[in-house]
């Protein structure tokens, strides 16, 4: 988010950051470990249900489109189940994406306006309702929903090709989960962050600033920053991309297998 938000430097002044790196270091020296989790309160206490709904929703978007339980899908009927559940994890994601951003931003700049992720989303909802809690929705709706259906598509696809010939796909071993998990996080990524960088530019905008939405924020960037500005963080998203996603995917399996062996056919 600081990489994607940091201000354009005025002439012959160098950026606040240079890389992914300058930043992780300038962030430790200046506000230390706790600096590299700032704002995180809203996205930890969102995630576990927000993953709970991305998983159901790529459930309920197969069965829409069988006609019995067994039917394989192609590839484009899970990339059209994975986005809709992009769709309802936009619900959950917006406002902790929104709080993070703008606690983020607020530890860059040394302002204190928010004394945490409670009292900025009550700050938020006493100076614009429930739109203000809400502000970038739309954008973070252009992110999840394609990255989603490539995020379901890619993992799906890489689990079949990485199942030994006669062997079912749930027999995957954990190293192959994890492998398969990972890669699905960066297609997904590679994906979502020209959007990332237009909803974190836009969600920390003073009100006001961008009456025409996204429109706005991207004719500013391609204007002033030109088209690389669209991948502004992209080396601290992948860094993070394949641990995490590897990990939540090696999650979803061994839960589904706790619950089909205390709960079979449920």
């Amino acid at each position: 988010v600081r990489l994607q938000t940091q201000p354009k430097p005025q002439p012959g002044q160098p950026p606040l950051y240079s890389g992914t790196f300058d930043c992780f270091r300038k962030t430790l020296v200046g506000e230390g470990v706790r600096g590299l989790y700032r704002g995180m309160a809203a996205p930890i206490i969102g995630v576990t249900p927000m993953f709970a709904v991305c998983f159901f929703g790529f459930g309920l978007g197969k069965r829409l489109q069988q006609t019995k339980p067994d039917d394989i899908l192609t590839y484009p009927q899970l990339f059209a189940a994975g986005m809709l559940s992009g769709v309802f994890t936009t619900v959950i994601m917006a406002p902790g994406e929104r709080i993070k951003c703008l606690l983020q931003i607020q530890a860059a700049t040394g302002e204190t306006k928010y004394s945490g992720s409670l009292d900025c989303a009550k700050q938020l909802y006493r100076e614009a309702g429930i739109r203000g809690v809400y502000k970038g929705t739309v954008l973070t709706l252009m992110r999840d929903v394609p990255a989603s259906g490539m995020y379901f598509m890619t993992y799906e696809w890489l689990k079949n090709i990485l199942t030994p010939e006669g062997k079912s796909v749930s027999d995957l071993s954990v190293p192959r989960i994890l492998f398969a998990g990972g890669l699905a996080g960066i297609f997904n990524w590679a994906v979502a962050i020209p959007p990332d960088v237009l909803k974190s530019r836009f969600q920390t905008a003073p009100p006001g600033k961008y009456p025409n939405g996204f429109r706005d924020v991207l004719r500013e960037l391609i204007r002033e920053e030109g088209v690389a500005s669209l991948y502004k963080g992209f080396t601290a998203v992948m860094i993070r991309a394949f641990p995490a996603n590897a990990a939540c995917f090696l999650g979803f399996e061994v839960a589904m297998k706790f619950l089909n062996w205390i709960v079979p056919g449920l």
